[in-house]
């Protein structure tokens, strides 16, 4: 017997025409979609609306893969890191982030990654696959539930953060994000939602071509040519003179300032050159800083910065009229905080 397709690959559509095909009304594709994505409906038995029989026929025809919450692991800071079981027995995990004002969702949008970034858990992981747009949407949903339930209110802010180079799976991204700023899916602003990328400077002026309305941050790290290369490969084929070209282009089409990510490591880039690199790097582009506290992997060999450091930074950034702020890590107890996602059930 021929695999089942999962229902979510179709289109409204699509779905409208598979029940015209059948000598059914093709309303019964609008009540459908509505189940699968504003409702987030997991099978076809809560489907309430839509009689027995024809829950019965889809279920003959479709499958819908949706994905578990396999383990949740809770921070003393409320933080809470998800392992995220995937239809197929993968693993990626997820972040609820929460705090007094707002509640934030860290997705994922690879199982492992292929970028080798030297201070990222997620890069000792082979890359596996991309994840389907329903996958990242789910993710999306199951922190708004615990949102909900935590905090009393619903998600706030989207940040593809987590495990996977968002632009290397650009197709599938863009349609999760597209079916979570919909009203017909989860109806939130696309200004709440920021895509970060390691900076591929020819998906970036597609984002630009595309006139996406997210907002777009760099994991920068270094403004100077061999010192990024060093913790990130991906300079050598997508250098910093490249991906200036295509944040002036993102900033010309879409006026939108980009966020730099920006760890400082000891003898690493804390020295007065690494300052001066990125403060005339900022200039050349409306941009902001975040400068992020870094999380140790195992032995990695990389250190966190003297507060001298970060605090020499800031100033330097502030007097050269540069927004710069300051992110202390969450989670770091249950391994959430930025760069230590790497699901230790892989295989």
């Amino acid at each position: 017997m021929a695999e089942k397709t999962d229902i979510r690959a179709l289109s409204k559509e699509a779905l409208r025409d598979f029940f015209v095909a059948h000598n059914m009304k093709a309303f019964r594709g609008n009540q459908v979609y509505e189940w699968l994505w504003n409702k987030g409906a997991h099978n076809f038995e809560s489907m309430t609306n839509i009689s027995k029989d024809t829950r019965n026929f889809l279920t003959e025809h479709f499958v819908i893969n949706h994905i578990e919450v396999d383990d949740m692991q809770q921070s003393t800071d409320g933080t809470i890191k998800n392992a995220i079981r995937l239809h197929d027995g993968l693993v990626v995990e997820s972040v609820f982030i929460p705090t007094p004002t707002r509640t934030t969702a860290c997705v994922s949008s690879q199982v492992g990654c292929s970028l080798n970034c030297t201070f990222c858990a997620t890069a000792r992981l082979k890359k596996m696959r991309n994840l389907n747009p329903d996958e990242i949407y789910d993710q999306v949903v199951a922190i708004d539930r615990q949102s909900r339930l935590y905090k009393g209110h619903k998600l706030n802010n989207i940040v593809f953060m987590g495990m996977g180079e968002p632009l290397l799976n650009y197709k599938n991204v863009l349609k999760s994000i597209e079916m979570i700023t919909s009203e017909e899916g989860l109806g939130m602003s696309p200004r709440r939602i920021t895509l970060s990328t390691v900076g591929l400077h020819k998906m970036i002026k597609k984002l630009a071509d595309d006139e996406v309305k997210f907002n777009l941050a760099v994991s920068l790290h270094s403004a100077i040519d061999e010192v990024r290369s060093q913790m990130m490969p991906i300079n050598d084929k997508s250098n910093l003179e490249d991906l200036l070209d295509s944040l002036q282009y993102w900033y010309a089409k879409t006026k939108r300032v980009i966020t730099f990510e920006y760890v400082v490591w000891k003898g690493i880039n804390d020295k007065k050159k690494d300052i001066d690199a990125l403060v005339a790097y900022c200039k050349k582009v409306p941009s902001k800083v975040n400068l992020i506290e870094y999380n140790a992997i195992e032995e990695d060999g990389f250190v966190q910065a003297d507060p001298a450091a970060i605090t020499y930074y800031q100033r330097e950034l502030e007097r050269n009229n540069i927004t710069v702020n300051i992110r202390h890590s969450r989670g770091k107890d249950i391994d959430a905080a930025c760069g230590q996602l790497a699901n230790k059930t892989a295989v």
